[in-house]
């Protein structure tokens, strides 16, 4: 029995994860859950799975909870996230949060040396060196949960690192790959979460229509496979059903491919390096797909995508910068403040202004994490 602390329950991949420990319940218990405001959609999973902890983004959402249901102990914030991350009873750590909040339960759930399955992208983003240096010397395992670097980590799987000529990340283009430039000026919000392939969050839809998700999946595939910027690749391949490659010295490519439901990396992060039976997923019918599509990525046509290429180069306090700046200004597209175009333009404001700190410690990046994000809303009139 895994005893599993799942920050970010209410989320999509939160909900997809408890669905996969429904399907297995001889196998997984949920120690704790950790959620932000919905008390609605909350209630039911911890009536369900009855975990001993609980935690909550603030002390108004803990007063609510508890006037609506009596239950075990409840916790507040990033205070709260630490704590049932490094907690004793604690096997695996789904950190599925949105943005970088979930930073510092990480590392702190490394140094406990907890294993990591990891679907919050921003948390490498943000500080991969630190995450990694903590990793190798607690020698965790950092697990991925995000399709691409599943895949990657499968097709790895026997293989050795030393001999990888170049990763090979798939992208679907979002809900705006057949748009022109010009065309862009006049998408809406509700046309942005219209994702083709994929059921994701709203936050995630939306950095998949801009390509900044695939960005920042370029830097997480940096840090987790020791990979340089040079040696990654990303394509265009619309049916979302190869979800990433591994090309090796030799000029051999393996390739991951499978249906579009993210169940599948978070089962074979939980079960790692078992795999179990997935029956409410779907067997991949190549016959009926037919072909398969793959087109060049191009920078042009997706400038967030050159920024976080940029950046990752860069290093430092860049790519801290690059996720603060989208993370606000995704909010702000999200609240209907700015247009869609904005978010990159936003963006690129905060990269081009930015004085880089190299190997920041913690602190340092906290601090510019939370200046950039005030700055990107004080900007917007």
């Amino acid at each position: 029995m895994k005893y599993i602390t799942l920050l970010g329950a209410t989320g999509s991949i939160g909900l997809q994860t408890l669905d996969v420990i429904r399907q297995h319940q001889d196998l997984f218990t949920v120690h704790a859950l950790a959620f932000g405001k919905n008390i609605a959609k909350a209630i039911p999973l911890i009536k369900e799975f009855k975990p001993k902890k609980i935690v909550v983004q603030d002390w108004e959402t803990l007063q609510r909870l508890e006037m609506e249901y009596a239950t075990s102990e409840i916790l507040v914030g990033n205070e709260g996230m630490i704590e049932v991350s490094m907690d004793c009873e604690t096997d695996i750590l789904v950190n599925a949060v949105l943005g970088s909040v979930g930073l510092d339960a990480t590392l702190r759930a490394i140094e406990a040396n907890k294993t990591i399955a990891i679907a919050n992208k921003e948390t490498l983003v943000t500080a991969g060196h630190l995450v990694m240096e903590k990793a190798r010397k607690h020698q965790v395992h950092l697990l991925p949960i995000d399709s691409e670097h599943s895949a990657i980590f499968q097709c790895l799987q026997g293989e050795n690192n030393k001999e990888i000529n170049r990763l090979i990340l798939t992208a679907s283009g979002g809900s705006f790959r057949d748009k022109t430039r010009a065309e862009l000026e006049y998408v809406t919000l509700e046309d942005a979460l219209q994702h083709p392939n994929w059921s994701m969050g709203a936050k995630v839809t939306i950095d998949s229509a801009t390509m900044m998700n695939k960005g920042l999946e370029v830097i997480e595939a940096h840090w987790l496979f020791g990979v340089s910027y040079q040696a990654i690749d990303v394509i265009l391949h619309k049916e979302s059903i190869v979800h990433s490659m591994v090309e090796f010295d030799d000029k051999s490519i393996m390739a991951q491919l499978g249906t579009t439901d993210m169940r599948t990396p978070i089962q074979y992060a939980l079960t790692y390096p078992s795999r179990l039976p997935l029956p409410q997923t779907n067997s991949l019918d190549l016959i009926e797909i037919g072909k398969l599509h793959f087109e060049e990525m191009k920078f042009e046509r997706f400038p967030c995508l050159k920024m976080a290429y940029e950046a990752g180069k860069t290093g430092g306090t860049m790519p801290t910068v690059l996720n603060a700046a989208n993370e606000a200004a995704v909010s702000l597209f999200l609240q209907k403040k700015i247009s869609f175009l904005q978010i990159e333009k936003l963006v690129e404001n905060e990269l081009t202004q930015h004085y880089v700190i190299d190997h920041p410690e913690l602190e340092a990046i906290q601090v510019i994490d939370k200046e950039t994000r005030k700055r990107v809303v004080s900007s917007v009139k």
